[in-house]
């Protein structure tokens, strides 16, 4: 076994604290890597609050990961010692149900294996995720990060980046087409830059005004504040497609009265209660309203060849891991800007 330390939380009350743990020796078939940059994903403090349920302690949060690495098993082929690359958020699956056969091993038919909160498939030992020094993982898990990209701000791409990333591509969002991101946040903010970088016309919704400048520097053509009734009566029956990343409970039938006939509402974000959404937001223009979960291996890899051909990051603030409990504090207040990332060489 390989000795490892990191930041777990306990149990779901308790801060964030030091921890020593055992990851596995590498298989013919592993890659093992030193984690340098890993992002913190809201999703990290609801699983260690336990706020979603079933969480499993102690817990080590992190699933936006770039390393590099250092050892590779016998039968590793696409990774040599040295390379930079990249972990999301699983590390395996079933791999034969037919979401995995084609390449979406994130509605996995038997449940994922989730880098950090699940359980291994063989041994059945929790997972423990990137708030480490080191990882090993199987190379059909691992991506290849695009060596023109900055290491700490390439790290939220392999959660915030492929979440939004994902849906455009399925829903074939293109040049010339009209996009509405609704809210800027870790999420939001990638979406304004994919979009952008598609070349379509983008409009951000916002609850106030405060992120209006934001907004244009990330790529936005306009803001819209969402309470403002004459601009939303401005804008209905004008954008082919809204990425809806907010978490929080909103009017749904506000946005959905925007997309044009056949548009696209997409949620990647996760409200705690349902929300309503009525027949007559859909019906008389033909729109949809779906969701979407990351993204699977192929796509997070074409995301990042992605990202390195148009130089797309994440906005982040790198900070120690000694700070992570400030993080999360911060983090529930919306105060970053757009992403923290932690520094791994803190540790030591």
């Amino acid at each position: 076994m390989i000795p490892a330390r990191g930041y777990a939380a306990p149990d779901a009350r308790s801060p964030l604290a030091p921890f020593q743990f055992e990851r596995r020796e590498p298989g013919p078939n592993d890659v093992q890597l030193d984690v340098l940059f890993c992002g913190i994903c809201h999703s990290d403090l609801h699983q260690a609050r336990d706020e979603w349920g079933g969480s499993i302690f102690p817990m080590v949060p992190g699933h936006e990961i770039v390393g590099r690495v250092t050892r590779v098993g016998a039968q590793v082929s696409r990774f040599k010692v040295g390379d930079t690359v990249g972990v999301g958020c699983m590390v395996d699956s079933c791999r034969t149900c037919p979401s995995c056969k084609d390449g979406l091993e994130q509605y996995c038919d038997q449940t994922a294996v989730y880098t950090y909160n699940a359980r291994e498939k063989d041994t059945r030992r929790p997972t423990f995720g990137g708030y480490s020094n080191v990882l090993v993982v199987d190379q059909d898990f691992v991506l290849r990060v695009p060596d023109n990209l900055d290491p700490a701000k390439a790290a939220p791409l392999l959660c915030a980046g492929v979440t939004t990333f994902s849906p455009m591509k399925h829903w074939n969002v293109r040049a010339g087409q009209r996009v509405g991101v609704v809210g800027l946040g870790g999420l939001g903010h990638m979406a304004v830059k994919f979009a952008r970088a598609l070349d379509t016309h983008v409009t951000v919704f916002s609850s106030t005004d405060k992120k209006t400048q934001d907004a244009l520097r990330l790529g936005a053509h306009e803001v819209v504040v969402s309470s403002n009734e004459a601009a939303m009566k401005a804008h209905e029956n004008t954008l082919d497609f809204i990425i809806d990343t907010v978490s929080a409970k909103h009017d749904l039938n506000a946005y959905l009265r925007l997309l044009r006939r056949d548009g696209h509402l997409v949620l990647v974000g996760a409200p705690e209660k349902p929300l309503d959404v009525a027949a007559f937001s859909l019906i008389p223009k033909r729109r949809s309203f779906s969701g979407s979960n990351i993204g699977g291996i192929r796509e997070t890899q074409e995301m990042l060849d992605f990202c390195g051909k148009h130089e797309v990051t994440s906005d982040v603030e790198v900070i120690p891991i000694q700070q992570v409990n400030e993080a999360y504090t911060r983090l529930l207040n919306g105060d970053v800007k757009y992403r923290f990332v932690i520094d791994m060489k803190s540790l030591k």
